[in-house]
């Protein structure tokens, strides 16, 4: 079996050829003086504690050092120890090198200053082989975590994953604690679209795959900082606003094809007939659809009177459903871009077109036989025809905006690919 990897082609690895369950990475860059230390505790942990066959892989990032040396070394004294040298300096690069070609059926990753006490790494990894979950964090931030580090980074790191909230709309809690799991399967189908090869790699990663309906396990830890550490606070902290922007600027474009991704490895509804991500449409699509409403009542007050009942509904009518459609569009479907956003708007007004004929249809039966109804019953019938037409549109915009997502999907995926 092949112990040690060294390489200088960032593209590929030799994959050894014993599978085990557990592959846990840790990738280093000039650590020579605490690798020895790592390894062994992790060695005898995963030898004592973990119930599954595992592997250790050190992930020497071009390290300058005796971090290779040393890393080979123990590589020669433990059969489950391998390492993998990279010419390039990159934790994001290591990751995605090595997870890309594991023959394991879950990967982890871990710091090599063990800040994460390795109690957490069994309830880490356990849904993963289980099939239970699909990625695995652990988290300083939840209720039950006991951390001791600083100030300065306890609020970076808190006001980071408030940024992550806002800007990207993130539920998980921790992005950048150094202890994550990960099924081979779905870090191959991912790690491609991951572009950044540096700190930013793991939030990177976990809004894909929350964006792709995956579901992640987060386990709180027991951590304690290293306040030896060499990261570059600063730095770190410029370069993950910069991926936060560029992440949100993907996934705004639709950029990043999230529908086919959804389709191959998104868990499947619970309830047949219901899918994956309706029940959050139907009320993204309640708010825009009150919305509007709102602005066809004020419109068709405004123009009653200068136009009369037909002419003011179809006026307030068609404003709306061209705001309708943009918006439900964005919002409710999540399209991006400007592809095919005449089309869009075009099958929009065919929406339209049934709900005017609705709507006037109805002022006219009403007309028939209330010849002199009030503006107000006027606009109580019409509300009524308007709620109608409402489950309506619903229904044909979900089929308009699914068959465009999923063609759209499939040519970034095959361009992916290319």
């Amino acid at each position: 079996m092949t112990k040690s990897l060294a390489r200088h082609d960032a593209d590929a690895v030799t994959v050894p050829l014993r599978t085990v369950t557990l592959d846990v990475v840790v990738p280093v860059y000039n650590e020579e003086r605490d690798l020895e230390r790592c390894v062994r505790r992790l060695h005898r942990h995963l030898a004592d504690n973990i119930p599954y066959p595992s592997r250790i892989t050190v992930a020497d990032n071009a390290s300058t050092d005796g971090t290779l040396a040393v890393a080979n070394l123990l590589a020669a004294e433990f059969d489950d120890v391998r390492v993998v040298h990279l010419d390039e300096k990159g934790r994001g690069r290591a990751l995605r090198t090595v997870w890309s070609a594991s023959d394991a059926e879950v990967v982890a990753y871990m710091d090599v200053d063990l800040s994460t006490d390795l109690g957490a790494l069994l309830p880490l990894v356990a849904p993963l082989v289980s099939g239970h979950s699909d990625v695995a964090i652990g988290s300083r931030l939840a209720r039950s975590s006991r951390v001791v580090r600083g100030p300065k980074r306890e609020v970076i790191s808190r006001c980071y994953n408030l940024i992550l909230r806002g800007a990207l709309r993130a539920r998980f809690s921790d992005a950048q604690c150094g202890f994550k799991a990960m099924r081979t399967d779905v870090a191959r189908e991912l790690l491609p679209l991951v572009e950044d090869t540096g700190w930013f790699f793991d939030t990177e990663l976990l809004v894909l795959a929350e964006r792709v309906g995956l579901r992640i396990h987060e386990v709180p830890v027991d951590w304690v900082d290293d306040p030896d550490s060499t990261v570059d606070i600063v730095a770190t902290a410029v370069a993950d606003l910069k991926g936060v922007v560029r992440v949100g600027r993907a996934l705004a474009t639709g950029r990043l094809p999230i529908a086919a991704l959804r389709t191959s490895l998104g868990r499947e509804p619970l309830v047949q007939g219901v899918p994956h991500g309706m029940v959050g449409q139907l009320v993204r699509f309640a708010v825009v659809g009150v919305a509007s409403t709102v602005a066809y009542i004020v419109l068709y007050l405004l123009l009653h009177s200068l136009l009369g009942a037909q002419a003011a509904n179809f006026t307030a009518l068609l404003i709306t459903a061209v705001l309708n459609t943009t918006a439900n569009r964005a919002f409710t479907f999540g399209v991006r871009g400007s592809a095919n956003a005449a089309r869009h708007q075009a099958q929009g007004l065919a929406v339209f077109g049934f709900g005017l004929l609705l709507t006037s249809g109805s002022l006219f039966v009403l007309h028939r036989w209330v010849p002199d109804a009030s503006r107000h019953v006027e606009l109580a019938v019409l509300v009524v025809a308007n709620l109608v037409a409402t489950v309506s549109r619903f229904v044909a915009l979900r089929w308009v905006f699914r068959h465009h997502t999923a063609r759209q999907s499939t040519v970034q995926t095959q361009g992916a690919d290319q």
